[in-house]
């Protein structure tokens, strides 16, 4: 998942690889820690006195009885609604306990919002039961199965975003996204692998979509002349890892030569025709992606790849990474403003290594059997940290952006972590707990709080401080490109249904591979940069890499455009590394940087300011203001409302403009542009 939602996978049980030992005692006793943990919510047995208190069955490597038939009308779009319908078969009278999923890989925590889900009825043939929510797990229903019944036929709506104010939109007029997991119930008890689904889905008229999901013979469906899309029964493992794209304005790319074993296909989804017309060179770019992706990890580990890619302005920006596919919601001037939408760029490779580091190879610890046992996330900077490294780098060299916007864009990372003042109280590793802690609010200080995604970018620089010393102490015979592939180019193993087993890893795999590739002290190397409280981030990589963090009075091209791919679209004007602010197009305070002039001065996020040295503000006028008062001969009156109430404040900041850059250093080896050449 990109930062931040943002973020599956079709997988198993923890394979037994050879290559890393990855199957060990430890992986039983954390499942039945994690048993146990569930088991916790409610021992009392359930009685008439303590309805909706239950014990919560175990899950089990065991397999559901029949498949299960999903059936999800999807035509409504203006109001919103998703119908569904579901036959889940049942073997056995007595209590049975449905889950809806709430702990969603890739989103590493407990995000998936159950609000949504209204009108719950279950049948037994003409009968309906009654359902009891579970008191301590509002994600638990327990109901009595008659005896004699064969089925449960299940009938609920999921309501769909109307604002963003109320969640990601995923439906709009022109595009529909499906998260299979919002739009079912699951019988607790058992791993999601072993449970069988067949799902069909009902889109508007004339819509096209775009999935993982295949037929039954292996092809990607499409609507029969009555709207329903009809899909091969997978796990619900598959399936939940298998989201959709649809809409009436498609097109489907293939990235790889025909006849290509494990093909890659890139799927446009657009409000407007206009919005897919891309170049080709625009196309090689991605193609290169795909074969630049190949030379570092060395395999494919799936059947076929679906990158989703929605360019819209009304379809919620996503960037959510699956084993098969990937969702990516990126503006509709994505190929238009081609030069300017570098960080929209870089969303596609981060997903695409997320299939290998994430999907494949996965933390021991954030590895679950279902969707509603606890993940943990030790080790997301190597899932997030690691993939966001590999990202930037793939993006420049498959072309999907410059050397120097490449550089400019590390720049702008390094400057931002290495002002972190937060780090002096709260280390890397415990910014992992982030995703635990369910706190998806933005952070008025965020600089002061950390967290909310940090192990990204710091574990970026770390990675690169990895690579650059592999390089150093092998005579750059060696690289972090040996290590990928030594560690997520490993042999894979396939269930009988063709999906694909996880090959989880421990801090100690890690660990043993990079000494396989170039022997140091890795362990002593990594805490010391996750557990330290040292202020400044790590740039020794840089330095390493002939390079080093500077500043300059004009704006690198990066900084310029940079609009996030799934955020704000107006433009921020920028000043964190002067005065210590960012401000929306209208005045408004988004980022005072803690520590900085700014928040000595008093100033919050959430104040507007209405004008610089007594004239309406402007990005122009106050980066003059800041420019002319260099000498200290004219300090900078700024005029802001919070509120109904307004404030003048005065600030003698002398050190001008300061927008990151990379400077080279000395006459020795260019690393970092060695690193981001292509292969």
């Amino acid at each position: 998942m990109t930062p931040r939602l943002a973020h599956k996978a079709t997988t198993g049980t923890p394979a037994a690889m050879a290559a890393s030992n990855l199957l060990r005692p430890l992986c039983l006793a954390l499942l039945c820690a994690w048993a146990a943990q569930a088991h916790a919510q409610a021992a009392a047995p359930h009685t008439a006195d303590t309805a909706g208190v239950a014990t919560l069955p175990a899950p089990r490597d065991e397999t559901w009885p029949g498949t299960i038939q999903l059936h999800v009308d999807s035509t409504e779009l203006d109001q919103r609604i998703q119908r569904v319908r579901q036959t889940l078969p049942v073997d056995k009278a007595g209590r049975l306990t449905l889950l809806y999923p709430r702990w969603l890989p890739g989103t590493h925590g407990p995000y998936n919002d159950i609000g949504g889900l209204t009108g719950l009825m279950i049948h037994a043939g003409t009968q309906r039961l009654a359902w009891v929510r579970d008191v301590t797990d509002p994600y638990a229903f327990h109901v009595e199965v008659p005896a004699g019944v064969k089925a449960l036929n299940l009938q609920f709506e999921y309501l769909a975003p109307l604002s963003p104010a109320q969640g990601r939109v995923n439906m709009s007029r022109s595009i529909l996204g499906v998260q299979w997991n919002q739009l079912l119930l699951y019988p607790a008890g058992h791993f999601a692998s072993g449970i069988k689904v067949q799902a069909r889905l009902k889109l508007p008229e004339g819509w096209q979509q775009a999935s993982a999901l295949r037929d039954a013979k292996g092809q990607v469906p499409q609507p029969g002349p009555d709207g329903w899309v009809e899909f091969a029964p997978v796990s619900l493992e598959t399936l939940v890892d298998s989201p959709l794209f649809a809409g009436k304005h498609a097109k489907r790319i293939e990235l790889d030569p025909p006849q290509t074993d494990k093909p890659v296909a890139l799927n446009l989804l657009a409000d407007e025709a206009s919005h897919l017309e891309a170049s080709p060179a625009q196309l090689d770019a991605h193609r290169a992606l795909v074969q630049q992706s190949d030379k570092l990890f060395g395999a494919r580990h799936w059947r076929h790849y679906d990158f989703l890619l929605s360019l819209s302005d009304n379809f919620g920006g996503i960037g959510l990474e699956h084993h098969e596919s990937s969702e990516n919601g990126v503006h509709t001037d994505y190929f238009k403003d081609w030069d300017k939408s570098v960080r929209a760029r870089e969303l596609l490779p981060h997903e695409y290594v997320h299939s290998w580091n994430g999907k494949f190879r996965r933390p021991l610890d954030l590895w679950t059997p279902q969707y509603n046992v606890p993940m943990r996330n030790s080790l997301l900077w190597v899932y997030e940290g690691m993939t966001q490294y590999w990202g930037h780098v793939l993006a420049a060299r498959s072309g999907l952006t410059t050397p120097a916007q490449a550089r400019d864009r590390l720049a702008q990372v390094a400057a931002t972590l290495n002002a972190r003042v937060g780090r002096t109280w709260r280390n890397l590793q415990d910014t992992t707990n982030e995703g635990t802690m369910a706190s998806r609010r933005d952070k008025a200080w965020r600089d002061w709080q950390r967290g909310g995604g940090d192990y990204y970018d710091e574990a970026t620089l770390i990675w690169l401080d990895a690579d650059s010393l592999i390089r150093e102490k092998s005579g750059d015979t060696k690289s972090l490109d040996d290590f990928a592939r030594a560690f997520f180019g490993i042999a894979t193993t396939r269930h009988a249904d063709g999906s694909i087993k996880p090959a989880t890893y421990t801090f100690d795999d890690v660990v043993r591979t990079l000494n396989g590739v170039q022997p140091h002290d890795w362990a002593k190397f990594l805490r010391e940069r996750l557990d330290t409280n040292n202020p400044g981030a790590p740039l020794d990589g840089l330095a390493r890499s002939g390079w080093k963090l500077s500043f300059a009075e004009q704006e690198n091209e990066f900084a310029k455009h940079d609009e996030s791919s799934r955020g704000r679209k107006e433009r921020t004007a920028r000043y964190p590394f002067s005065l210590g602010l960012s401000l929306a197009d209208d005045g408004e305070l988004v980022q005072v940087v803690w520590g900085s002039p700014a928040f000595a001065a008093k100033l919050a996020p959430g104040m507007v300011l209405a004008a610089v040295n007594m004239e309406a503000y402007s990005p122009e006028r106050l980066s003059a203001a800041i420019t002319a008062n260099k000498s200290g001969k004219a300090p900078i009156q700024l005029l802001l409302r919070q509120g109904e109430r307004y404030r003048q404040v005065t600030l003698d900041y002398r050190d001008g403009l300061r927008y990151p850059v990379l400077e080279r250093v000395g006459n020795g080896k260019d690393r970092l542009s060695a690193i981001q050449a292509a292969r």
